[in-house]
């Protein structure tokens, strides 16, 4: 089954680790929301050298914190992880975890560092934002490390950081759709999904 985008820069999967229960939902949370019916438009900045010692930062905290679920470490992924590149300035956050019914015990902590919860793709990954919907600063997918999404996240960002011509290919097509559906998060994803899939393709 072809599978579309979502989110900044990633693919959304039909194949799934397993169906997150429906019990137990976390203390914060976006109810009934996805990314991209949160309230803010796609606005993209110059890649910032600060970037990275902001994920550092941010990796160190979550750490400190969920280090027991977390499975393979803490990963700086989309398009703030790749240097020179134009993005959204969210710092994207990637966590391997052993499974989505056992990291659910994340959703408490997570909330005391801001992270707000919300039901989105749950058959992959459980995703979250921080500090709020309408004022970003980092995104979090936590992520089983046997899944596809997981190893494409990590594929993708790093064939951007090997090839910078085609990372600057890409920044000129986020520069087009950014002008095009700066309200539509859902289109900007989707018209980027033959782009991603190529890369994908070419480092497998």
């Amino acid at each position: 089954m072809q599978r579309p985008a979502v989110g900044d820069d990633f693919l959304r999967s039909s194949e799934s680790d397993a169906p997150q229960p429906r019990d137990n939902p976390p203390i914060e949370s976006v109810h009934g929301s996805k990314p991209s019916d949160l309230p803010e438009p796609i606005r993209l900045s110059p890649y910032d050298p600060i970037w990275p010692a902001r994920f550092e930062e941010e990796r160190a905290a979550l750490e400190g914190t969920i280090g027991d679920w977390i499975v393979d470490g803490v990963h700086h992924v989309g398009s703030t992880a790749v240097p020179g590149l134009e993005a959204k300035p969210i710092i994207d956050i990637l966590a391997g975890v052993r499974s989505l019914k056992e990291s659910q015990a994340c959703f408490e902590p997570l909330a005391r560092l801001e992270y707000m919860y919300a039901p989105y793709l749950v058959e992959e990954m459980h995703w979250f934002c921080k500090p709020h919907p309408n004022r970003r600063t980092h995104h979090l997918h936590l992520v089983p490390v046997a899944s596809n999404r997981y190893a494409d996240e990590l594929a993708f960002r790093d064939r951007l950081r090997e090839l910078p011509e085609l990372a600057s290919e890409y920044a000129a097509l986020k520069r087009r759709l950014a002008s095009r559906f700066v309200d539509d998060r859902d289109a900007y994803t989707d018209a980027k999904s033959d782009f991603v899939r190529g890369v994908l393709e070419q480092a497998r």
